[in-house]
């Protein structure tokens, strides 16, 4: 799976997260964490994402995720993924993305918002 280019996206604070772009399908190993964006160009050439989650790679990014068919439905083309290891630092960086892209959330795009303490029931589970 080659990687086609880079990606920067930008939090709600102006934290700038670089992302590594795939096209879909896109296979990654299990055990390998990240945040990835689900996400397609528009007429003007710009990325608009259609999902944010973080978590195991070769679980989120591959055919068992949860939203797959709103992914899907949506017109997701590619992945961009940026490979972290720390589940805090993982959470940080999607709660900044969501906050900075709201047009990610349904219906626009494939993000539930959260009602207040869901989170915490989710464990892992992408938001």
């Amino acid at each position: 799976m080659d990687r086609m280019e880079i990606c920067e996206w930008i939090g709600v604070a102006g934290q700038r997260y670089t992302y590594s772009i795939y096209d879909l399908p896109a296979n990654f190993a299990h055990g390998e964490f990240g945040n990835y964006i689900f996400a397609k160009k528009s007429s003007d050439g710009q990325w608009i994402p259609i999902f944010i989650g973080q978590g195991e790679l070769g679980v989120q990014v591959g055919e068992d995720h949860p939203q797959l068919k709103c992914i899907k439905e949506k017109g997701a083309t590619h992945v961009h993924v940026h490979v972290n290891d720390s589940e805090w630092v993982r959470v940080s960086e999607e709660q900044d993305l969501l906050e900075s892209h709201l047009n990610v959330y349904e219906p626009y795009a494939c993000n539930h918002k959260e009602e207040e303490g869901e989170e915490e029931e989710m464990g892992e589970e992408t938001i």
